[in-house]
Formats: C-alpha cells, sequence, structure tokens
C-alpha cells in the first residue's frame, strides 16, 4: 500500500508535501506506540496485543478505502499507526519461544518473511489499481481480518502468566519511561546505539536512491523497480536461508561485526560506483551486512534481557527504528542536495563504521 499514498493523496486534491507529511505521520506515531504496545503484550500476553493489532491494520485499510477526504487519510493512517505494533509484538513472540541456540535465526526469519511482504505487497498493490485505486486498501484489509481469524483460532500464546509484568497497568502507557528506560541498562546500552547507526546508515537511501540512480545512471522508474526487486530477492535469501547455515558456525558477535564492516564497506562502493552495473554488487555486500548484523544484533540484545520486558524490548527498536526513519531520509535528502549526489552513501557507510566500533566496544564486554 505505501507506493499507492501518494495517489491516494492526489485523488483527493494533495500534492507531493501532503503525501510526505502523510507518511512521516505514521513514522511519528510509532515513536510512542512501540513501547507501550510491547509493554502491554509484556502484561497481558503476547496473542490478544497481536490480535487487536491487526485488528486495528485491517480497520485503517477499511477508512483508507473508503476514504472521500484527507482528514480520512490521515484518520487512517493513524488508526493503523496506533495499532501498528504487529512487527514488535512478533518480535517478542519468537523471543519467547526461541533460546540462545536459536534466537538470532528466529529473528532472520521474520526479517526475511517482512521483506519477502515488502516484495509481494507492491506489486499485488499495483497489479490490483488498475481495478480501482481503493481495490488494494480492501484486499490489505481482508488480508488483516484473516490474520485474526488464523490467530484466533490457531495461534497460541507464548507468553505464559507466570512471566508476564505485574506493574501497574499505567506504567505501561507512560512510552517515554518504557523508552529511556531501555538506555539505563549499561548491558544493552551500546548494542542499542549501533542498532541506531546501523539503521539510520541506509534508512534514507530507500526515498535517496531512485533520484542517485537517476541524476548519475539516467535510470528510469522501471531499472529502479527491477532494482529494488534484485535486493528484496537478496534480503530473503540471505535472512530466510545463508543466515540459518552460518549463525551456529560464526555465532552472534562475529556476524554483528562482520555485517556492519561488509556495510560499510557497500555503502563506500555504492557511492563511489562509476559505472551502474557496480551498484548490484554493491548492494549485494550491503545486503549481506544488513541481513546478518541486523538479526544478530536483536538476538543479543534480547538475550540481555528478562523474558518478561521481551516485549518492551522491541518496542523500544521500534522506536528506534522510526527514529531512523524521520531522521535518515532528511540527512540523505539535505546532502543530496548541498553536498553532493553520492554524500548519503559515503555518511551511510560513516554511520555504519560508528556503529561497528560501538558494537565492538559493547560485545567486548
Amino acid at each position: 500500500m505505501l507506493p499507492l499514498l501518494p495517489f491516494f493523496v492526489q485523488a483527493q486534491d494533495g500534492g507531493a508535501l501532503i503525501a510526505g507529511m502523510l507518511s512521516s505521520f505514521y513514522a511519528f506515531t510509532q515513536l510512542f506506540t512501540g513501547p507501550i504496545i510491547g509493554s502491554l503484550s509484556d502484561r497481558f500476553g503476547r496473542r490478544p496485543v497481536l490480535l487487536i493489532c491487526l485488528c486495528g491494520t485491517a480497520l485503517g485499510y477499511l477508512i483508507l478505502g473508503l476514504a472521500n477526504s484527507l482528514l480520512l487519510l490521515f484518520l487512517a493512517v493513524l488508526i493503523d499507526g496506533l495499532t501498528g505494533g504487529n512487527l514488535t509484538t512478533v518480535y517478542a513472540y519468537i523471543a519467547d519461544v526461541t533460546n540462545s541456540e536459536n534466537r538470532a535465526r528466529g529473528m532472520g526469519m521474520v526479517g526475511a518473511a517482512f521483506g519477502l511482504g515488502l516484495m509481494a505487497g507492491p506489486a499485488l498493490g499495483g497489479f490490483l489499481s488498475q481495478y480501482g485505486l481503493y481495490v488494494p486498501a480492501f484486499v490489505a484489509c481482508g488480508i488483516a481480518l484473516a490474520n485474526v481469524v488464523f490467530g484466533y483460532f490457531v495461534l497460541p500464546e507464548s507468553l505464559p502468566i507466570e512471566r508476564r509484568q505485574s506493574k501497574p497497568i499505567s506504567e505501561s502507557f507512560n512510552w517515554i519511561k518504557q523508552f529511556t528506560g531501555l538506555f539505563q541498562q549499561m548491558d544493552i546500552q551500546k548494542l542499542l546505539i549501533a542498532m541506531f547507526l546501523l539503521n539510520l546508515a541506509f534508512a534514507g537511501l530507500q526515498s535517496n536512491f531512485p533520484l542517485y540512480s537517476n541524476f548519475r545512471f539516467q535510470w528510469n522508474p522501471t531499472q529502479n523497480g527491477y532494482f529494488y526487486l534484485y535486493v528484496g530477492v537478496c534480503a530473503v535469501f540471505i535472512q530466510g536461508f545463508l543466515f540459518g547455515k552460518l549463525q551456529p558456525r560464526f555465532g552472534e558477535k562475529r556476524l554483528t561485526i562482520f555485517g556492519l564492516t561488509l556495510m560499510a564497506i557497500g555503502l563506500a562502493f555504492m557511492a563511489f560506483a562509476p559505472q551502474a552495473w557496480i551498484l548490484f554488487p554493491a548492494v549485494t555486500i550491503v545486503a549481506l551486512g544488513t541481513g546478518t548484523s541486523i538479526p544478530s544484533l536483536t538476538a543479543l540484545v534480547s538475550l540481555r534481557v528478562s523474558e518478561s520486558e521481551q516485549g518492551r524490548l522491541m518496542g523500544g527498536t521500534q522506536t528506534l527504528l522510526a527514529l531512523t526513519n524521520i531522521f535518515g531520509p532528511i540527512i540523505a535528502g539535505v546532502s543530496f542536495e548541498l553536498i553532493n549526489f553520492s554524500s548519503p552513501y559515503w555518511i551511510g557507510s560513516l554511520f555504519a563504521i560508528f556503529a561497528l566500533v560501538i558494537a565492538y566496544i559493547g560485545l567486548r564486554k
């Protein structure tokens, strides 16, 4: 649905500014909903929170499909954003049902499934849009409701009552305390900073790459589409298959350092690329770096937090991701305009180097 949002805005006589505000609005809601939803799942269990989130997603898509004004578009995004803790709760669920030996592989499989959805979703949405702009929204609503039915009748609860949080419910809604409290835990503080820098390194590149490829190599939207498809295939293969082979042999700590090093090299390679074909091996290096470092870092942080706080942790990492989605595109856009066309990738490489140094220090203890 994300690639179609600008067309929904255009249908209501909105422009590029409104479309950008709509995307930023969703990221803004994720700043505070992640810790709250994660904390609620620590108290009430993963299954009911996940089902409520899916219901909110279905309602958001339904309103989007029926929207006849900009106000309703923002309402749809607000509802989906407020209940958009699906990924937060899923990661916490994986942490509940895995141990130190297979947690990173579990996180990698979630990443692969998410990447597969990012590949199939835009393609399905584009195909359905030929029958009407709002058809993809109604289909997305139906898919979300189907997930609700599946979760209600098939999905078991992963967090037993004896492992749940017993703090007052009012503390769950104090999202600032929930988020900042994570950084007060010294054993995960540096790893969280590394995770933030890692995501910041490439958060702005998704929106910036079409500008970069068009300016430097005169790529058109179709060529960019093939490139994104290639990136998606790499991500699914690495996180869904290759990571599972590497993790038992090398372990999360080595894969974190290995992945961050590859990210720094790959992003610099993209910035330097004198010919268009070099972008493909360069982004392969980046995909291998992110595909090994992200699940490894997530697992390492998860294993240092108690079983009753996994939801709060995953909610906090969701807030970190939302922050990078807000500031990453701004950094990439400003550097592209004011420095030169390749500067977002040099800056991304620098962020990856900073993440590498901080992660190395955090893992050495």
